[in-house]
């Protein structure tokens, strides 16, 4: 008896022993899986790394690439080119177009405000005094009626001023001859009828010399020095360069809508000159209208009927 308890005492501390030790086995198992689980979760900096990675794409100079400067590079020789050619359109070379307000019959209309900044070295006409009347008939366009436009001006003793352009009477030489043979008055409306606010200074050059060579090698004779512009279109620059070379150009104070057939036939262009009709009235018809050439003979048989005589714009002072 007493050798079975001293058998079961030492048995029993054994037994205890290999309870305690198989605990403390288990619990860093526990530990992962429970409160420990806080210790795994900041060592997840794994996602840490990726973030930090992940800026560096965007540092990888996607931004600060070559392709930024090439962008810039391009548009900068093309601005500073153009400008060379023809600088921008501002100030003096702001685009203008000629035009008047007109008043009651008999009334002088009113003319754009930027007359009033035309320099003595700007010489232009636009309408002239007392009872005379410049009819100015522009020859850019198609040649109509040649024959009853003649006619017309020589049945009422009318010399009018034309402004024709060079490609005209380069291919109708003819037609130049016949004008200057019944005593008309002919004056430079460029070579080839171009807008000169879309033209550089030496393009404009060329129109004017061209059809000063022309008209001299077709005529024998040198271009009166008056000028006008192609559609009206100006600026105060090229006023001061056609100047310079010595014309006077020449506007006006009545003007129809004759480059579209007109509604009424030949009584339009009659009602739109005799309806503003006034004191040193600067005329200008289109020959390429054919209403206008059909309303000729009756436009200056009124005219003459209300007490005017007809002028050549040489006579007009800037």
């Amino acid at each position: 008896m007493n050798r079975r308890r001293s058998l079961t005492a030492p048995l029993l501390v054994l037994m205890l022993s290999a309870a305690l030790a198989g605990c403390a086995e288990h619990e860093p198992i526990a530990a992962l899986g429970g409160p420990g689980a806080a210790a795994p979760a900041t060592v997840t900096p794994p996602p840490t790394p990726t973030a930090t990675v992940a800026p560096t794409p965007a540092p990888t100079a996607t931004p600060t690439s070559t392709p930024t400067p090439t962008p810039t590079a391009t548009p900068t020789p093309s601005a500073t080119a153009q400008p060379t050619v023809k600088p921008a359109a501002q100030g003096e070379l702001a685009p203008l177009s000629w035009y008047y307000m007109k008043k009651k019959t008999g009334q002088v209309p009113d003319f754009p405000r930027d007359t009033k900044s035309f320099t003595p070295d700007m010489k232009a006409v636009w309408v002239g005094t007392g009872k005379k009347v410049y009819l100015t008939i522009d020859a850019g366009g198609p040649l109509i009626d040649v024959d009853l436009m003649l006619k017309s001006l020589k049945a009422n003793d009318v010399k009018a001023n034309f402004f024709i352009s060079g490609n005209n009477i380069k291919n109708n030489p003819d037609y130049l001859k016949r004008l200057v043979a019944d005593g008309h008055f002919i004056a430079n409306h460029t070579m080839t009828h171009k807008d000169f606010n879309e033209l550089t200074d030496e393009q404009i050059l060329q129109e004017i010399s061209g059809f000063e060579q022309l008209y001299k090698q077709i005529t024998g004779q040198e271009v009166a020095k008056f000028f006008r512009f192609p559609y009206g279109h100006y600026n105060m620059h090229n006023l001061q360069l056609v100047s310079s070379l010595g014309y006077t150009s020449v506007f006006w104070s009545t003007a129809m809508r004759d480059w579209e057939p007109r509604k009424n036939g030949a009584d339009d262009p009659y009602n739109d000159i005799m309806n503003n009709l006034h004191d040193g009235n600067v005329i200008l018809m289109h020959q390429g209208s054919e209403e206008n050439m059909q309303a000729l003979d009756r436009i200056c048989k009124e005219i003459k009927a209300k007490g005017y005589e007809f002028g050549l714009v040489s006579e007009l002072q800037p």
